[in-house]
């Protein structure tokens, strides 16, 4: 049975071929034409975009959402953090702004990271979808701008006021005509507004893109029935993925570097007939730091550690996350209260699915795997020859075994991020690249080797004035564990001039310094001696 033939069996069980509103054929059909329209848009965002954080970081996504803002389909490319993040901010812009009073021509935006996607360095735009004069859904996109203002973005940020400019929910354009308010105290705020400027309206045009081509779907289809029937196919597959699952409560603990002391995240994981509840009570208090994780990219990055799990095949929409539900007491890691900073929260955020694999790790021992490590980023400003810069370089790590094959070796999970190519590096900031290779033996020992880091050195150029430079680097101090048997993964490190440094804290790098990043390897799977 294929993974079509899945779907349809788990949708309609109960329900006869009568009732149906669609046959599975003309339902396949109709749902890749969704995609496409949908990465289409997305193609018009990336052609359009100013930045490298797009074009080559792949730190953005689309989705296309039903006039309640519920999720219907995905840029292919999309990250799982902004997926999960993008219906919820719709629906916030319904709270705001009643679907009555939405005209054609509106553009809502916004950075608030508790009703955006975590942190102010991304920017969220919605478009609402007309055609022939009726509401019919939404575009949303969200993406990481190269510069939002304050200081760099940095684990050491102690509030949000310190992060950057903040954007309040509303529009940037009202029935067609621009918030030029808005666009002045944006331009005036950022270092490099021509990029974070040129981006921001590169959404726009793919939303914009997104409607067009829908126009020709609704001509014979109504999306609130495509919308509808979608949903609930996903929803019914994942509730018979739960099922198979034996009801009782799994817990799990994962550690993170922290800064005086680890952080700690429990996960006690319920399941109940065919539901999943996820409660992360005993989890770390929120930091006066910015590892802060608030509730809406909580929800995302565990949901998508179980989508991952259970239903990997089947069409992510909203119907897949209908039987999750998580929680987090207020005032912790992962329920932070205002003005919590949270910049660097994907280095908690991304540890989500492997506290979900770790609590699940007995009952479902070939699908897990072992735990890897969150990307590395390198953000840089300064001025070069009469030239401002900002510019953010993602650098990937190893990613843990499993019981099938080894780890994948500098790749970004569970985010899908790109490792920025050197030649961006080197074109937009005053640095020399030394060497990019694989961190050899790094990964963790076992039946199946841990995927290995990333070795990065790089020296500032001569004529270079001073660049301020932050490092958001996590398993420095923690190595990623192996599973079942398998060994750890080498911690990361940070050198400047040879001498290890502690990548918390902002930098003033000088002309001629040298700085080695080496990224994390991937814990191992299954105990070596098991391999002969």
């Amino acid at each position: 049975m294929n993974n079509v033939e899945r779907f349809n069996t788990a949708a309609n069980e109960g329900r006869s071929a009568s009732e149906a509103k669609f046959n599975p054929i003309d339902l396949e059909i109709l749902w890749k034409r969704l995609i496409s329209i949908v990465d289409e848009a997305s193609a018009a965002f990336v052609r359009t975009c100013f930045s490298t954080l797009v074009r080559d970081g792949n730190d953005f996504a689309i989705v296309l959402t039903d006039t309640k803002g519920r999720s219907l389909a995905q840029s292919t490319m999309s990250l799982p953090g902004f997926i999960g993040c993008l219906p919820a901010t719709v629906r916030h812009f319904l709270d705001l702004y009643p679907a009555e009073t939405i005209r054609p021509g509106d553009v809502f935006i916004t950075n608030d990271p508790w009703k955006g996607s975590g942190h102010v360095h991304d920017i969220t735009t919605v478009t609402p979808l007309f055609h022939k004069g009726k509401l019919v859904g939404f575009a949303a996109v969200v993406s990481h701008l190269p510069d939002i203002g304050g200081r760099l973005r940095s684990n050491s940020s102690r509030e949000i006021y310190e992060e950057g400019l903040q954007i309040p929910m509303m529009k940037l354009l009202d029935a067609g005509e621009p918030n030029q308010v808005l666009i002045d105290i944006i331009s005036q705020n950022i270092r490099v507004p021509e990029q974070g400027l040129g981006d921001i309206w590169a959404q726009v045009a793919g939303c914009r893109t997104m409607g067009e081509r829908l126009h020709g779907l609704l001509e014979t289809v109504s999306l609130d029935d495509l919308g509808a029937e979608v949903r609930r196919r996903s929803e019914n597959a994942m509730r018979d993925a739960i099922r198979k699952i034996p009801d009782g409560v799994y817990k799990s603990q994962v550690q993170h570097d922290g800064f005086e002391e680890p952080v700690i995240i429990n996960c006690s994981l319920t399941v109940k007939g065919d539901e999943i509840d996820i409660d992360f009570a005993g989890t770390s208090p929120q930091l006066p730091y910015a590892l802060n994780v608030v509730p809406i990219y909580t929800f995302a990055y565990t949901v998508y550690g179980l989508k991952a799990l259970l239903c990997p095949d089947i069409p992510n929409n909203e119907g897949s996350f209908i039987p999750i539900s998580t929680h987090a007491p207020v005032g912790s890691l992962l329920n932070p209260s205002y003005p919590a900073a949270s910049g660097g929260r994907s280095a908690i955020g991304h540890l989500l699915p492997h506290a979900v694999f770790q609590a699940l790790a007995d009952v479902l021992p070939a699908r897990v795997w072992a735990a890897g490590s969150p990307n590395s980023s390198l953000t840089m400003s300064g001025e070069y020859r009469s030239k401002r810069f900002a510019v953010v370089n993602f650098l990937n790590a190893g990613q843990g075994a499993n019981s099938r094959r080894p780890g994948f070796s500098a790749t970004s999970f569970p985010a899908n991020l790109g490792n920025t190519p050197v030649e961006m590096m080197e074109t937009l900031a005053p640095i020399r690249v030394l060497r990019r290779e694989l961190r050899r033996g790094s990964g963790g020992c076992g039946l199946h080797e841990g995927g290995s880091g990333i070795s990065f050195e790089f020296e500032i150029m001569p004529d270079a004035s001073d660049v301020m430079t932050s490092f958001l680097m996590t398993q420095c101090k923690s190595p990623t564990k192996g599973l079942a048997g398998g060994g750890a993964g080498k911690p990361g490190q940070l050198l400047l001039n040879g001498d290890r440094i502690d990548p918390t804290m902002p930098r003033v790098l000088k002309a001629g310094d040298r700085v080695l990043m080496e990224t994390a390897g991937g814990g191992g799977y299954g105990a070596a001696d098991k391999a002969a």
